[in-house]
């Protein structure tokens, strides 16, 4: 009797797997992780280190270590992970992020040991507002492509989500708390005014990951009321090929129920949908948004 094939099986989830491309989709996820742990090591050869900037987590903390006893900073990079890896698995979201993660650490360790063979022990600048400046948008371009093939550059992350989990402290303050210690502890190794640049090192780090994972806030949300909501939506549909839903609205004052449009638009385009509200609608109510990012048709794919 032969056995009845379910869609769940074994089977069918590895023809489905290779199907849906999963496996170049991990290869890629890797690639980015590892291009992104190189960037980070330029980062820590090219500008922090010859600046004896710290800029918090592990690698700051090897820093200072590595000023006073020489030891690899690399190595103690993924020495200092090994612990905070074996307390955070349960808050790396499984087995998934915690591979990805682990190949980041091990990389970014590897990467940063190995380029002190090709660059300069002073770097490329004995100005550090230059350091602080280059090293930050360099070490946040390559934490926003670790972040874009699923990984975490561990250290001050893992410890961030446990101080979250355990204590309810948010992430942004859980953050901020272990980077400050790591460089209140930079200015007594090095100078405060070194701890100060550590500071900007970690703020413009921040703002370049956020950049290169997530993306500009290029897209625009437009909330529209108006009287002749049927002219509105076949413009919009038509003329700037853009969807629109309704959703069902009643007005405070007056009390009557009238659709409220709803569309998402691109930064450029905001004016092109001023202008044609005005022409069909004088009267109409209008509200633009800024969306975070837009997935699916039209924009980028989900």
């Amino acid at each position: 009797m032969a056995q009845e094939q379910f869609p769940g099986n074994s089977q069918n989830l590895r023809k489905r797997v290779f199907r849906d491309g999963l496996p170049w989709k991990l290869i890629q996820d890797f690639l980015l992780i590892l291009l992104g742990a190189l960037i980070q090591a330029f980062a820590m050869r090219l500008f922090l280190v010859p600046g004896q900037l710290v800029s918090g987590g592990i690698s700051g903390i090897a820093q200072i270590v590595n000023h006073f006893i020489q030891f690899p900073i690399g190595v103690m990079v993924f020495l200092g992970n090994i612990p905070l890896f074996v307390l955070g698995w349960r808050f790396l979201g499984g087995k998934r992020f915690a591979l990805r993660t682990a190949v980041s650490v091990a990389a970014f360790s590897l990467f940063t040991d190995l380029l002190v063979l090709f660059i300069p022990a002073q770097g490329v600048t004995h100005d550090n507002f230059l350091n602080s400046i280059y090293g930050a948008v360099l070490m946040g371009i390559g934490l926003g492509i670790v972040y874009r093939g699923s990984g975490t550059s561990g250290g001050s992350d893992i410890l961030g989500r446990i101080l979250n989990h355990r204590f309810g402290i948010p992430i942004s303050i859980a953050y901020l708390m272990t980077d400050a210690v790591v460089v209140l502890a930079g200015g007594f190794a090095f100078s405060w005014e070194k701890a100060l640049y550590g500071v900007v090192v970690i703020y413009v780090s921040g703002l370049a990951a956020e950049m290169v994972a997530e993306g500009s806030s290029i897209f625009r949300t437009a909330l529209i009321i108006t009287e002749k909501p049927d002219e509105v939506i076949r413009e919009i549909m038509y003329t700037m090929e853009r969807g629109v839903t309704i959703l069902s609205g009643k007005g405070g004052y007056t009390g009557e129920d009238r659709p409220v449009l709803y569309c998402v638009i691109t930064r450029s385009e905001v004016n092109q949908v001023k202008e044609l509200i005005k022409e069909i609608d004088p009267d109409a109510f209008m509200v633009i948004g800024e969306a975070h990012e837009a997935l699916g048709e039209g924009f980028k794919p989900l």
